[in-house]
């Protein structure tokens, strides 16, 4: 694996891990259950950042920039 390449990988999964935990700290404080599924199931996360775009959605644009970093790689 190229430098390029695992460097835009590195980065890609790290921004999707920083997205996910900005997403359950969000759902924590909007409701207890949400918090829950957040926790439990991670695609529940982008699930309720699609829903709540107007408190999350900083979140949901930091995953979208790791899934181009990834898919750059």
């Amino acid at each position: 694996m190229e430098a390029t390449s695992a460097s835009l990988l590195t980065f890609g999964i790290a921004a999707l891990l920083v997205s996910w935990v900005l997403l359950l700290i969000q759902s924590w404080k909007e409701d207890y259950a949400w918090g829950l599924c957040t926790l439990i199931l991670p695609p529940f996360a982008y699930l309720y950042g699609l829903f709540r775009l107007d408190k999350a959605g900083q979140a949901i644009l930091l995953a979208l920039i790791g899934v181009i970093l990834i898919w750059m790689a």
